[in-house]
Formats: C-alpha cells, structure tokens, sequence
C-alpha cells in the first residue's frame, strides 16, 4: 500500500510539472500588465500625407519610400511667368556637330517618364536622318532622391568627354513628395524650402549640361488620373515653368496633348481619321506608345528646326568663305539672238 501511495504521488507530481510547462510555451510564459500612457507620452497621429501614391503597375515598379521628412506648411507654387526661348537657338555643341559633319547628339535626362519620351524622340529623330537620341533616364530617380543618386554627378560622369548637342530633361513624376537638404532640414511637397532646394538642384543641373554645351528642353507632365496627384503635379509644372523662365530654358508644356475637351483626363484619343488610339498607360501616370509619339511629336519638329537652321547657317558661312577665296570667274559675254529662216523648223 505504502509503494503504491508513492508511485501514485509521483505520478500526480510529474503531470502537474507537465501541465506547468505546457502553459508556459502557451502563454510565453510572461506576465503581462497594462501600461497607461501619460496624455503627454501618447503618440501623435502621422500627419497628412502631400505625396501621392506612386502607380502599382506600368513601365516602373512604385519605388521605394523615402525618408519622411518633418512637415512644412506649404506654399502657393509660384506663378507662371513667360518662357524664354533661348536655347532654341544653335548652342556650341550643335554648331560643332554641323560643321564636323557629325551626327546631331541628343540626350534624354529623366525618370520613368523619361524613358517614354526617349523612346518617342528615338523614332521621330531616326539615325538615317543625321540624328543620334541617347537615353540617360533611369527609373526610380528625381531631384528629392538625392541621398540615393546625385543626378548631376551621375550624369555628368555618364556624358564623359563626348560632345553633347541637345538635351531633353523630363523629372517630376517621383519628385511629389518632401525633399531634405545637406543641412539635413526638410521641407514638404511646394513649401518654400522644397522649392529653394529643388531650384538649386535643378540650376545647377542645367548649368552642367550647358558646360558641355547643350541646347535644353524641359519637358512637363501631363495631366494625371488621380486628383491628388494631378494636383501635385500641376504645381511642380507651374513651378518648373517659372523656373525654366528664368534660366532660359524653353518649357514644353505637353498637358494640352493628354487632355480632352472639357481639359480633363482622357485614356484614348483620336488620330487624324478620327480613330480612337490608346493615349495613357493603366496606372494612369504614364503614357502608351502612341501617347508618348503624341507629345513629343512638337519637340521633335523643334529640335529638327534648330539642327536645320544650325545647317543653313553653316552653309551659308560655307557658301561665302568659298567665295571669298576663289578667284573671280570670267563671264562670256551672252549671245546674240538666234533668227530662225521662215523655212526652218521651230525646235
């Protein structure tokens, strides 16, 4: 009986230890306690967001988030002001390329939609023709990422030693959101500090371009199908048409284009028979092929007038230097008429 009662305790502890252990692993074997925040200590709510939402799907994958800068109370975008057109005129390297017989270089600086524009320029400007469209847009870029890529020292070491007659600058499209300086203060979407840091990012991005001697266009974005985004963007075009002004840079408004009569979003349009065509990509921020062919169809009409009046004028400098050294040519003086006898045939 004594043996038994033993056995039977042994038993009744080792469950018991069992039973301890399983609740253990069950519950993480913590105790839990609830803490009371002071109202102090309580965590804000995330401010309103002023970026917008990059697109889920298309040419380029939404990219990455950036780090979240502290919020700027945002200011108007500043207003348009008239664009100079000065770089529709030969610039050094164009003029080079004429004279030398080279062909035209064209460079396109950009995002994702960079890329687009690229790919129109390309084949509205074939090489058979004199022209060489070079890409230099890459997605997932823009004037706010500059902890990730410094545009302006990436590119300008891509250009190299070559010469560079044109180029085609389309940012924007990841630039809807907050920027951070080098002194690390950060400003929101059009806040006084974006746009003073976005503007000196861009000036002297446009001065290394001029430094190897380009002619610069800005291309602008189109409408947008989210309102939001729309909205951002018709501020950062206001704000880059105000800032081309200023630095000379012609401006190539392409809204007007991706628009349908009553000034709204349009996913298709109709070609010269009347036809509809595809204009817009599904996320609603970047164009079809045709879209793309349709906005930059101006630019390249532009850009073939400044190679052609490059050529003209150096032909006619051409023309006269010949002129100037050959010796003087001995006109024969003109013939007297020819009477023809009645019995003749007329010829």
């Amino acid at each position: 009986m004594r043996l038994l009662l033993d056995r039977t305790a042994v038993l009744f502890l080792g469950v018991a230890a069992g039973a301890a252990i399983g609740y253990a692993f069950g519950t993480g074997n913590e105790s839990h306690q609830a803490v009371e925040l002071a109202p102090d200590a309580a965590p804000a709510p995330p401010p309103p967001s002023t970026v917008a939402p990059p697109p889920p799907t298309g040419p380029e994958q939404a990219p990455p988030a950036t780090d979240e800068p502290k919020p700027e109370k945002p200011t108007p975008a500043l207003p348009e002001a008239p664009v100079a057109l000065t770089d529709d005129q030969p610039q050094p390297g164009l003029e080079d390329s004429v004279r030398q017989g080279r062909s035209v270089r064209i460079g396109v600086f950009g995002d994702s939609f960079g890329d687009g524009v690229w790919s129109g320029l390309y084949k509205l400007l074939p090489a058979g023709q004199g022209y060489r469209v070079e890409k230099y847009s890459q997605q997932s870029t823009g004037f706010t990422r500059y902890k990730r890529l410094n545009l302006e020292q990436h590119d300008d070491g891509r250009i190299g030693d070559q010469p560079m007659d044109i180029a085609v600058i389309s940012f924007g499209a990841n630039d809807a959101q907050g920027v951070c300086g080098d002194d690390g203060k950060c400003g929101a979407l059009m806040s006084s500090r974006w746009q003073s840091i976005i503007g000196a990012r861009v000036e002297s991005y446009v001065g290394m371009l001029r430094r190897h001697g380009a002619s610069i266009y800005w291309v602008g974005l189109p409408v947008m199908r989210d309102r939001g985004f729309d909205a951002d963007a018709t501020a950062m075009n206001a704000f880059y048409r105000s800032l081309m002004g200023r630095l000379g840079v012609p401006f190539v408004d392409v809204r007007p284009l991706t628009v349908d009569a009553q000034g709204q979003y349009e996913a298709y349009y109709p070609d010269d028979t009347g036809a509809p065509k595809l204009l817009r990509a599904n996320d609603g921020v970047h164009m079809s092929m045709n879209g793309y062919l349709r906005i930059t169809r101006p630019l390249a009409a532009r850009i073939r007038e400044a190679s052609d009046s490059a050529r003209r004028q150096q032909g006619g400098q051409r023309s006269a230097a010949q002129q100037g050294d050959s010796p003087p040519v001995a006109v024969a003086p003109a013939a007297p008429p020819l009477t023809l006898s009645p019995d003749r045939p007329q010829l």
